[in-house]
């Protein structure tokens, strides 16, 4: 699971940072996961950077912000009290995908969120 700033970092990433970035893609069988709240917070609407990250996006599995997924972001956010809309609906996201890692810049929010998730963890991006 990406969060912006791992979709933004790994977008614009250096060649020893694209490198890091296949090899997690060959760690598993299933593609990345990117919510699309995530997508509306990194693209500007066009231009190189855009580019960059639809590259990046080809590859990552979109999840939708259903209602079901707004209000579980909802509630892990008024439980933490920290964290963006954004961060929120990436933590619940990968609650319905069964769990897994969250890769991001901002440990400190993920890090509260995930405290009110058992099968959702964070790792700094690599």
């Amino acid at each position: 699971m990406l969060d912006a700033g791992a979709v933004t970092a790994f977008a614009n990433a250096d060649r020893v940072r694209r490198e890091r970035m296949a090899a997690l893609r060959r760690m598993t069988d299933e593609p990345l996961v990117v919510p699309t709240t995530v997508v509306a917070e990194v693209v500007t609407g066009g231009g190189p950077r855009d580019a960059r990250v639809n590259r990046l996006l080809q590859g990552c599995e979109l999840m939708p912000l259903t209602e079901l997924l707004a209000r579980r972001a909802a509630a892990l956010r008024q439980s933490a009290r920290r964290g963006s809309v954004v961060d929120a609906s990436v933590v619940a996201t990968a609650e319905v995908k069964g769990g897994g890692v969250v890769l991001t810049g901002d440990l400190g929010d993920f890090r509260a969120l995930t405290a009110r998730s058992p099968i959702v963890s964070v790792m700094s991006i690599p």
